[in-house]
């Protein structure tokens, strides 16, 4: 997902757009919610400024503290990226952060679910 990570890098910006010949200007596969990346990079941001670190180093951290997830294969093209990515085993979450990623994350419902919980209070 160039368009997210180049924005845990800094490289693409909400306000910048696409940059050109990045392999998302001309075929945006897979499908990403715009709007939805930035808005977790944006709290990143927030949350590697107050921590000293970079946004990746908080992505790959906020992955490593999911239950469900068993490893995490990064895509550093230079040792000064796989240093940085290797740094985020030291980044700890607390409990509010991992909250506020997580909510802003979540995908949408899709159906039946949305449905069963706006019918009967029903929580999918």
């Amino acid at each position: 997902m160039e368009s997210t990570r180049g924005g845990l890098s800094g490289k693409f910006t909400r306000e910048g757009g696409k940059k050109e010949g990045s392999r998302r200007t001309k075929f945006d596969f897979p499908p990403v919610n715009v709007d939805r990346a930035y808005d977790c990079i944006d709290a990143m941001r927030k949350m590697a400024e107050a921590k000293g670190v970079s946004v990746a180093q908080i992505a790959l951290a906020w992955l490593l503290h999911q239950k469900a997830v068993a490893t995490v294969i990064i895509g550093a093209k230079r040792v000064e990226q796989l240093d940085d990515n290797i740094a985020a085993t030291k980044v700890r979450l607390n409990e509010d952060e991992l909250a506020a990623l997580d909510e802003m994350s979540q995908l949408p419902a899709e159906y039946p679910s949305w449905m069963l919980t706006r019918q009967g209070g029903i929580s999918a």
